[in-house]
C-alpha cells in the first residue's frame, strides 16, 4: 500500500488562473474509487494503479490519465492484502497476504498455490517482479534476499539463490531495477543490487551521512528518508537530511557509490518527483516545490521556489443569480471542491517519477512542468536555453520557446557576446542531437513563421532531414568532442559511456551503473507498450534541438525585417552565428549567406563584403556569386569576386555567358574551348558580337569557330553572320 501519509498544516486552493508557478497538476484527476477498496497499490513495473476489494482487484493505466478510464478487473480470492503486483507478462498475480506468506494466481487458469516463509524467525518485507535472465521474483525478508522462478507448471516457486543479510527495510524503483537494503542500528548501512536484463550487479556497501542532534547522537534513518531517481540515464538516491536540513544526493556507479552534493530543505517534510529529467523536491510543511536539474555543473536551483498549481478546476460562478448555474455544474462539483481543489493534502502520496496519489479519495495526478514560467523567470539566456534543449517531453514547445528567445535577444539589440553564448548553446544542442541520431521535429507554426516560404526554401525544408544525415556522417571526433556536457541526452546517458571524472569533476573512474532499457509486456502489463517513460507519453519523443531550416527562417528572416534600419548590429550576430557553425563543420541555410551580403551592401560596407567573400566567411555557391554579380553594377571589385566565385566553383556556362555579356568574346572562347563548354551554340557568341555594332568583333569571333571548327562553314550560322559581317564592313567603307 502507499503508506501513511505525513501528516501536513492545512492546505491552501491555489487554483486561480493567475497564481504564480512553474510546475502543476491538470484537473480533473484520474479517479480510482471502487466501492469497498481496501486501499490503493501502485504497480510500478507494469504502471498500473490497483485497488483490492473484497475478491477482486481493479487496475488503471497511468499512461494517460483519463477521467473516464474503465478499469481492469480480476479474482483474488478472500484475504487481506499487504501488496500486490502483476508479473511483467501479465499473466500472473501476486498478493502478500501476510509478514510470512505470499499468494500466486494465473490469470489464465485460475489456478494459485501460497508460498510460505520455512522459518518462523523469518518475515517477509516485499517482493517484486524482475526481468533479470536468472530469476523472475524477488522476496526480501528480514534476513537477506530469495531469488525465486515461477514454475507454473509445479504451482511452485524454485529457489535460485539466496543473499544473506539483515534487512531493516527497503527501497526499490522497476525503472532503475535497484534495491537498497538497510541495515544497522541506524539503518544507515546500505547494500545495493540491481537486477535487470544484464543480469545481477551487486555494489559495495556503504553508509549515508546523518548529522546528529545534541539530543540524539545516533539518529535512525527511515524509509521514507530515500527516494531512487533515474535522471538522465544516470541512477541517483536522495537523502533527507533532517537535522542539517539538506538533501544529500548519491550516484551509483558498478564499483562505487559516491556523494555528489546536497541541497538545502526547508521543511521536515519532504516529497521528490521527477519530470523531464528535472528534480521537483517538494517542501511540504512550506507548501513550495524546488526544481534541479543536475546535469549542469551548477547544483543550485533552477528558479525560486513557488507553490504547486492546481489547472483546470471547475468553479461555480458565485456572482451569478438562479438555479440555472448551479444546474449547470456537475453533480460532483461539491465533493470536488471538498478535496480535489487541496494542495498537499493529508492523503497524498508521491510516486516516483511523476505521479502523485491521493490515497485518501483515490485519485491520482501527473505532475507537469510550465517551460514557459520557467523559462520567462531567468535572465540568464544561455541557462535557460540550455535548460530547453535538454526537454524531451514538450521537445515542440520547448524548441518554440528557444526560438522566441533568441529573436527577443537580438530584436533587443544585447550584447554581441551575450548573443554568442546563446547561439553557441544553440549549435551545440543540435549538433549533439544529430550525433545521437534523435530525431529533429520541424515545426511549422504561424506563431512564430512571418510571410510564407519562397520555392527554394521549400526545398530546403524538404530535404533537411537528409542533410542531417549527410552531416552527422560528416562530423569529426575533434568537430563533436567539444559539445558541452550540460546538453545532455538520455541515448547517450543510456550507452554508458561516461566516467565519473567526466561530469562530476572527480578523478575516480568508476564505469556508470547500468540503467535497464523497459522490457515489453503483455496481459495487465500491455500499457508499457506505449511506456510511460516521460516523454513519450504525448508521441512527440524528439529533440528541441534547432536546425539550420528552423535558425534562418525562424530567427534571422524574421527579425530582419523589424531591424531594416540597423543592419550592422545584425550583420554582427550573423557573423557570430556562422563563426558558431563553422568551427563545427556544420553547413548553414544558403539564403544566409545571401542575406548577410545584402546587409553589407545595403550599408555600403563593401571592403568588408570583400572580406567575408575573399575568406570564406561567406560560403560559395552559385546563388552568391550571381548575387554579387548583382551588386557589382554599381562596384566592379564586388563584380569580380563573382565572377572570381563561378570560376573557382567550376560553374563553367556561367562563367562563360558572363564573359560574353561584359564584351570578352575571344577570352570567353577560349575558356570555353579549355573547360569543354559545349553547351553554348555558337550563335550566342556570334549575335554578341553583332549587338556591339563592331564588325572587328564580329569577324574575330567568325575566325575563331572557323579555326577550331572545318565544317563551321557549312553551317546556316556561318552564312548569316557572314553576311552581316560584309554589310556592317560596306556601311564602314561608305
Amino acid at each position: 500500500m502507499f503508506g501513511k501519509a505525513p501528516r501536513v498544516l492545512p492546505s491552501v486552493g491555489l487554483s486561480g488562473s493567475g497564481a504564480l508557478s512553474h510546475v502543476y497538476i491538470q484537473h480533473p484527476p484520474l479517479r480510482c474509487r471502487v466501492p469497498g477498496s481496501v486501499g490503493l497499490f501502485f504497480d510500478d513495473a507494469n504502471k498500473l494503479v490497483l485497488s483490492p476489494t473484497a475478491g477482486q482487484v481493479f487496475g488503471w493505466k497511468t499512461n494517460s490519465l483519463a477521467q473516464q478510464s474503465t478499469p481492469t478487473s480480476d479474482s483474488v480470492g478472500e484475504g487481506p492484502v499487504l501488496s500486490i503486483r502483476y508479473s511483467l507478462d501479465g499473466k500472473v498475480i501476486a498478493i502478500q497476504r501476510s509478514n510470512i506468506e505470499i499468494e500466486f494466481r494465473n490469470r489464465e487458469s485460475r489456478e494459485a498455490f501460497v508460498q510460505k516463509c520455512k522459518s518462523e524467525s523469518e518475515s517477509i518485507l516485499g517482493f517484486f517482479w524482475t526481468d533479470c535472465p536468472t530469476c523472475d521474483l524477488i522476496i526480501i525478508k528480514t534476513c537477506g534476499l530469495d531469488l525465486c522462478t515461477y514454475e507454473p507448471g509445479l504451482k511452485a516457486l524454485r529457489l535460485v539463490d539466496t543473499r544473506k543479510l539483515n534487512v531493516n527495510w527497503y527501497v526499490y524503483t522497476h525503472e532503475s531495477r535497484m534495491i537498497l537494503l538497510a541495515s544497522g542500528m541506524q539503518s544507515n548501512t546500505f547494500t545495493a543490487f540491481q537486477f535487470s536484463f544484464g543480469g545481477v550487479i551487486r555494489l559495495p556497501r556503504f553508509e549515508m551521512a546523518m548529522t546528529k542532534a545534541e539530543a540524539n547522537q545516533k539518529p535512525v534513518l527511515y524509509e521514507e528518508d530515500l527516494h531512487i531517481i533515474t535522471v538522465y540515464g544516470r541512477i541517483y538516491c536522495l537523502q533527507v537530511d533532517r537535522v542539517a536540513m539538506l538533501l544529500h544526493f548519491y550516484r551509483f556507479y558498478r564499483d562505487a557509490v559516491m556523494q555528489q552534493g546536497s541541497f538545502p530543505i526547508y521543511s521536515s517534510k519532504i516529497a521528490v518527483n521527477v519530470v523531464d529529467n528535472v528534480i521537483l523536491v517538494h517542501q511540504v510543511d512550506a507548501k513550495v516545490v524546488i526544481m534541479y536539474d543536475i546535469i549542469s555543473d551548477s547544483h543550485v536551483p533552477i528558479s525560486a521556489p513557488l507553490p504547486l498549481l492546481l489547472r483546470g478546476l471547475p468553479r461555480v460562478n458565485g456572482s451569478s443569480s438562479g438555479f440555472s448555474n448551479i444546474d449547470a455544474v456537475d453533480l460532483e462539483t461539491d465533493e470536488i471542491c471538498d478535496h480535489e481543489d487541496i494542495i498537499y493534502g493529508d492523503g497524498w502520496t508521491f510516486l516516483i517519477p511523476d505521479l502523485i496519489c491521493d490515497a485518501a479519495h483515490g485519485t491520482l495526478w501527473r505532475i507537469h512542468l510550465d517551460l514557459e514560467a520557467i523559462a520567462a523567470s531567468s535572465s540568464e539566456v544561455s541557462s535557460v536555453l540550455e535548460f530547453l534543449q535538454r526537454r524531451k517531453l514538450e521537445s515542440i514547445k520547448a524548441k518554440q520557446l528557444s526560438l522566441s528567445i533568441m529573436r527577443t535577444q537580438i530584436l533587443e539589440r544585447q550584447p554581441v557576446p551575450v548573443v554568442s553564448r546563446a547561439i553557441d548553446t544553440l549549435v551545440m544542442s543540435y549538433l549533439h542531437s544529430v550525433k545521437m541520431g534523435v530525431s529533429i521535429q520541424d515545426i511549422h507554426i504561424n506563431s512564430i513563421k512571418h510571410g510564407a516560404m519562397s520555392g527554394g526554401e521549400r526545398e530546403y525544408r524538404q530535404s533537411i532531414s537528409g542533410d542531417v544525415q549527410t552531416e552527422s556522417t560528416g562530423l569529426t571526433a575533434g568537430s563533436t568532442g567539444n559539445i558541452r556536457s550540460s546538453i545532455g541526452s538520455d541515448a547517450e546517458e543510456n550507452m554508458n559511456l561516461e566516467l565519473l571524472g567526466s561530469g562530476s569533476g572527480d578523478s575516480h573512474t568508476a564505469a556508470d551503473i547500468e540503467q535497464p532499457l523497459q522490457p515489453q509486456g503483455s496481459g495487465a502489463g500491455e500499457n508499457r507498450s506505449e511506456s510511460d517513460v516521460p516523454g513519450q507519453r504525448e508521441l512527440q519523443v524528439a529533440s528541441a534541438a534547432i536546425s539550420p531550416d528552423e535558425m534562418y527562417q525562424f530567427i534571422f528572416a524574421s527579425v530582419e525585417e523589424e531591424m531594416a534600419g540597423d543592419p550592422a548590429y545584425l550583420v554582427a550576430i550573423i557573423v557570430e552565428y556562422l563563426r558558431s557553425a563553422a568551427s563545427e563543420k556544420l553547413k548553414v541555410h544558403p539564403n544566409l549567406n545571401m542575406m548577410t551580403i545584402q546587409l553589407l551592401a545595403r550599408s555600403e560596407r563593401f571592403a568588408e563584403l570583400w572580406m567575408f567573400v575573399l575568406n570564406k566567411i561567406v560560403e560559395p555557391s552559385k546563388e552568391v556569386a550571381l548575387q554579387l554579380l548583382e551588386l557589382g553594377r554599381q562596384n566592379f571589385m564586388t563584380r569580380k569576386l563573382g565572377m572570381d566565385m563561378l570560376r573557382k566553383l567550376m560553374l563553367h556556362r556561367d562563367y562563360v555567358l558572363l564573359l560574353v555579356q561584359d564584351g570578352y568574346y575571344i577570352e570567353s572562347l577560349r575558356y570555353a574551348r579549355k573547360n569543354k563548354v559545349i553547351s553554348i551554340r555558337p550563335s550566342v557568341f556570334l549575335e554578341a558580337a553583332v549587338s556591339s555594332n563592331n564588325s572587328q568583333h564580329l569577324a574575330a569571333v567568325l575566325r575563331f569557330f572557323m579555326d577550331s571548327n572545318p565544317t563551321f562553314k557549312n553551317t546556316t550560322d556561318y552564312s548569316m553572320y557572314r553576311r552581316i559581317l560584309n554589310e556592317m564592313s560596306a556601311v564602314a567603307a561608305a
